[in-house]
């Protein structure tokens, strides 16, 4: 599938809720991330019905995702923010204004729904991207994030993919004041670790969150046969729910079991988020859990795609920074140099 059309500065850009109305909720969060789409990005963003209105059912958020696609003055899409019912929605979609004009679209987490269901009918999009979280962050934009969407929006360029001296997976609470002046604490990054890296795979990208693909898997509607994944280069991060390596191993073993695991040669996996507002471990107990989940996946390529090349600890998920990559757009991933380019 092509990678999406450009954008203009100047243009107008949909901010958009198919899953939670967050911005309803911390408004002045919400207005934040506005205010940084305007004087850091130069685009115009365009709100709409359901952008901050919690409880919209799921056929009026669809509308709203369809008028976005229909109205020519919208460039771009971005999501404010996830959730958890996004596949709700999905059924009351019309491909036909998505097809008609593939404009991008920015989120990741629950809006791997709308991703997915992009792929399905041959709009690529970008995973990673939420208004409220990343445009609206108390210390700035984050550089990589920042880079990696202007590199979306506006270039034609292929950008490395790098890795982070410190990162960080401790978010502020919106509910305090300080979350919109005061960054969020980091620590040194632990790298990157590489998995069988004999080979250069080049390809379009599939993935998400696996929380998220597990749901498609067992609603089984939004999943194609699975040799329409062959060559794909699969992206795999996990949510601040944070799903013990056991069930991070069983949701992958489903997925081998369909005869999805095995069509993809390369497997990038971003660094977990090990912890949340209501559980902060020690360091310690992060690095573990962050093991145990790489051995997590290990156990299932070696099941069910032991060729398979893996890259962990790549910064797209829910820790920070994040890059924004193509989703249904092209990476590559070179193992001898141990290099990883995004291709916008």
């Amino acid at each position: 599938m092509d990678a999406p059309r450009k954008v203009k500065p100047g243009d107008r850009v949909a901010v958009v809720s198919p899953s939670w109305a967050g911005p309803g909720v911390f408004l002045a969060v919400h207005e934040q991330a506005l205010r940084r789409i305007r004087a850091e990005l130069g685009l115009e963003p365009v709100e709409l019905p359901t952008t901050r209105t919690p409880g919209s059912s799921p056929a009026e958020r669809a509308a709203d995702l369809m008028a976005a696609y229909a109205d020519p003055a919208i460039r771009a899409v971005f999501a404010s923010i996830g959730g958890d019912d996004e596949i709700t929605v999905l059924p009351h979609l019309d491909p036909a204004p998505f097809r008609a004009d593939p404009k991008p679209f920015f989120g990741y987490s629950d809006n791997t729904n709308l991703l997915n269901w992009l792929w399905m009918h041959g709009v690529a999009g970008y995973h990673g991207g939420s208004t409220m979280v990343h445009l609206a962050r108390g210390g700035g934009i984050d550089a990589e994030h920042l880079r990696s969407l202007r590199a979306a929006l506006f270039e034609t360029v292929d950008l490395p993919i790098t890795p982070v001296e410190r990162f960080g997976d401790e978010e502020l609470s919106w509910e305090d004041p300080a979350s919109l002046t005061s960054p969020a604490p980091t620590v040194p990054s632990p790298g990157w670790v590489w998995h069988r890296p004999d080979r250069v795979v080049s390809g379009p990208t599939w993935g998400g969150n696996l929380e998220i693909l597990h749901w498609n898997l067992a609603a089984s509607r939004w999943i194609l046969p699975p040799a329409s994944y062959a060559g794909s280069i699969l992206l795999l991060e996990t949510s601040e729910e944070l799903p013990p390596a056991d069930e991070v191993f069983r949701m992958l073993r489903n997925a081998g079991e369909r005869g999805l695991l095995e069509q993809f040669p390369a497997v990038l996996v971003a660094t977990a988020k090990a912890s949340n507002l209501g559980h902060r471990p020690a360091q310690e107990e992060r690095a573990r859990y962050r093991d145990d989940q790489r051995e997590a996946v290990l156990r299932a390529l070696a099941a069910y795609n032991p060729s398979a090349m893996a890259v962990f600890g790549i910064d797209f998920g829910h820790t920070a920074p994040q890059w924004i990559l193509p989703y249904g757009g092209r990476m590559t991933v070179d193992g001898p140099n141990r290099t990883v380019t995004a291709h916008y």
